[in-house]
Order: structure tokens, then sequence, then C-alpha cells
């Protein structure tokens, strides 16, 4: 073989040896890029299956559930970093007309079906609202409970000052539901605009009974004593729950219904006194 032939087969046996280099690196490179777009994929999947919640979730809720949400929005808080729950507390009709009325919230929370109704019905109500609790009534008396009070009836006793929610309060139809279920007639000293109003009065010695749920006697403490009646198991109010159409924090407002509907949120509530739907 000539010095000429030589060269030229070592040149292309280099050649052969550099494509094959360059070949084998694509291939890792090609390898290397696919499986970080997989990557980029599966994070990008995983991020937009539970996005970071922030902001503010404004919750009208009735009166009654001023406990237990206030301790569940402070989990959710927990457990959102971020995030921060405000609440407007108060009668069910009340918050139902401020929404209505195009009052910025997120979520509404009422003691009854009716009042919910009436954001279901101006069309303010995203979806369906679900039923989360259920509440029983029960007699608030001072404590030691000194004028005796052990039935519905002994409320009617003369001289008795005894307050009542008003009528338009889911509290308060649901007292007049027990009353007219007795046959009774009661003149109160006076109507209360929410639950919370009636059991101060008797908190404060202004009344010597009310009739409130017993949730709230037992958020009371020892500052009142609870009388149980039978006529309060035909008064029994559910509790609805809906995420609001314009809510300003929609995502974070799913959220927190859904904290309230799950196991944890129920474990808060039942210890409030609140009863399964």
């Amino acid at each position: 073989m000539t010095r000429s032939a030589r060269r030229t087969r070592r040149t292309l046996q280099v050649a052969g040896a550099g494509a094959a280099a360059l070949l084998a690196l694509s291939a890792c490179s090609s390898s290397g890029s696919d499986s970080g777009s997989a990557d980029s994929g599966s994070s990008a999947s995983s991020a937009s299956s539970s996005p970071e919640l922030s902001g503010t979730v404004t919750v009208f809720a009735a009166a009654s559930l001023k406990e237990s949400f206030t301790t569940l929005g402070k989990e959710f808080e927990k457990d959102h970093p971020g995030t921060e729950v405000t609440f407007n507390f108060g009668g069910s009709d009340t918050l139902a007309a401020s929404i209505t009325s195009g009052a910025p919230a997120d979520v509404f929370a009422a003691a009854s079906a009716k009042t919910m109704k009436i954001v279901t019905d101006a069309g303010d109500a995203s979806g369906t609202p679900a039923t989360f609790v259920r509440n029983q009534l029960e007699i608030a008396t001072l404590p030691g409970n000194p004028d005796k009070i052990a039935s519905l009836k002994d409320l009617t006793k003369s001289g008795l000052k005894v307050v009542l929610c008003d009528k338009t309060v889911p509290c308060g139809a649901a007292a007049q539901t027990a009353l007219e279920a007795s046959g009774l007639k009661l003149t109160p000293v006076s109507y209360e605009q929410d639950v919370k109003s009636a059991l101060t009065k008797v908190e404060l010695k202004e009344a010597d009974a009310a009739v409130v749920y017993r949730t709230d006697v037992q958020a009371a403490g020892d500052k009142v004593e609870g009388v149980d009646f039978p006529e309060s198991a035909e008064a029994v109010n559910d509790y609805p729950i809906a995420l609001l159409k314009d809510a300003p924090n929609a995502d974070a407002a799913q959220a927190f219904i859904t904290l309230v509907k799950s196991a944890e949120g129920q474990k808060v509530l039942a210890e409030a006194g609140f009863m399964k739907p």
C-alpha cells in the first residue's frame, strides 16, 4: 500500500469515529431534553391541579356560626399561607339583603334554607347551596335557672322577661314554629336582630330567658344555663353554604367551603354543638 493510500484510509477512520461520537452526544442530549420536558410537564400539571391560594376570602355567615367559623378561618389561614379569612356575622336575612344589594363577598353560610333562597332567587349564588349542618333551639336562662324554667310553657309566666329573635331571622322563625306546635302564645320584651343579641340580653341580666340555639348556649359557657324542650324537634334548622356568583376570590372561597364540609370542619362544628345534616 502506498503512503497516499494509507493516509486516505486513516482519514476515513478518524472521520467515522467522529461521526459516531456526534451521534452518541446527540442521542444523550435528546434523551435529556425529553426527560426535562416530562419533568416540566409533570410539575406544571401538579401546579395546575393544586393552585397556590392567596388573598382575602370574605365570608358572610349566620351569627350562630361565629365561634366555629372563626376557628375554621384560623385553620384555613394556617393551611394556606398568604390567605386571610374575614367574616361578617349577623342575622341571615340581613346578610342576604346585603349580598343581593351588591355587597362584595365570596361565601354565604345561612341559618336557614329560606334565607339562602333570597340569594339564589336573585341569581347571586354559584351552583347549588349545600346543607353542611343543622341546629336546634334551646332556652337560655340566667345561671342557676332561678325562675325554675323547665318547659316552653314556663316562658309564658306572668312577669317573666323573655327575649326572642325577630320573626324574620331563622332563630326567630324557628321559635315561632315551636310555639305554634305547642299551641302557645308569647309576647317577648324585645325581638332581636340575631341570635347573639338575644343571648346577650340574658348574659347582661336584662332578660330572664331567651329562645336561642343550643350552640349559642354552649358557647356562652357558665354565663347562662340551657333548658331543652321537646317542641324544638319541630323546628330544626338546616344550614346551607354557597359560593357566590361574583366572588372576588373564587378559588380560595371554594377551598374554604371544602374545609367546612370536610371531616376536619365537621369535627369543629360538632364540638360546637351542631348536628350532622
